[in-house]
């Protein structure tokens, strides 16, 4: 079984080269099933990627990029995405256990109502992405991302972690936080500091919230 450890989680992720697990070459990742399983798919432009009500069991994806990406009920478990372009995908209303997205970009997505259970981003562009009502029910891990003016929205991240991610202007609205991880990043310039109530930072951040305070705060500083 393979792991990666972020701070005080560990991650479970898919492991695709265990001896006898074979990936057949998939031309499209829809099925009249609603199941697509032990699959390979890659190395496509595509105008539209459209998929609902459907499963994608242990396979890799790689190298996809679609201008209009639209994911509904599309429920992942065992895959790695890398390298790939689904741009201001909608994706609502979806699970993904042991899931991978590396070097992938969702910039401006719209993630709703999503439900992770041991899943990594890793290197990957998520600014202006919409987070609403995601839901972290086990480990879940965003390493080296860049969440620019990111949103999260009615959001559970109990327990996540964030490792060496770029956080500018990312905001934190109302949701749960409780041991979310933000210790190694930048934090002097993120927003919705008073929803991140019993997250964990080191203690040389407590300056660095200061600042994101101040600034959010809008303070004027007088020498009257």
């Amino acid at each position: 079984m393979a792991t990666r450890t972020f701070g005080h989680v560990t991650v479970t992720t898919p492991d695709l080269d265990e001896p006898g697990l074979y990936l057949s070459n998939v031309h499209t990742l829809d099925s009249p099933r609603g199941t697509v399983q032990d699959f390979a798919y890659g190395d496509a432009d595509l105008r539209s990627l459209e998929l609902s009500d459907t499963q994608l069991i242990t396979g890799r994806i790689n190298s996809v990029r679609s201008k209009r990406v639209q994911l509904e009920a599309l429920n992942l478990h065992g895959v790695e995405v890398t390298g790939s372009d689904f741009g201001t995908a909608r994706w609502s209303e979806s699970k993904l256990t042991r899931v991978v997205l590396r070097d992938c970009k969702l910039m401006g997505a719209a993630l709703d109502g999503l439900v992770l259970d041991d899943v990594l981003f890793e290197d990957c562009k998520l600014d202006f992405a919409a987070f609403e009502k995601v839901r972290a029910t086990g480990p879940v891990a965003f390493s080296g991302c860049v969440l620019t003016e990111a949103t999260f929205t009615d959001c559970d991240l109990t327990e996540v972690v964030f490792s060496e991610c770029t956080l500018r202007l990312t905001e934190f609205g109302a949701g749960r936080y409780r041991d979310t991880d933000l210790r190694g990043n930048d934090l002097s310039v993120i927003r919705g500091l008073a929803n991140l109530k019993k997250i964990r930072i080191n203690p040389g951040q407590q300056a660095e919230l200061a600042e994101a305070l101040v600034a959010e705060l809008d303070v004027a500083f007088g020498d009257d």
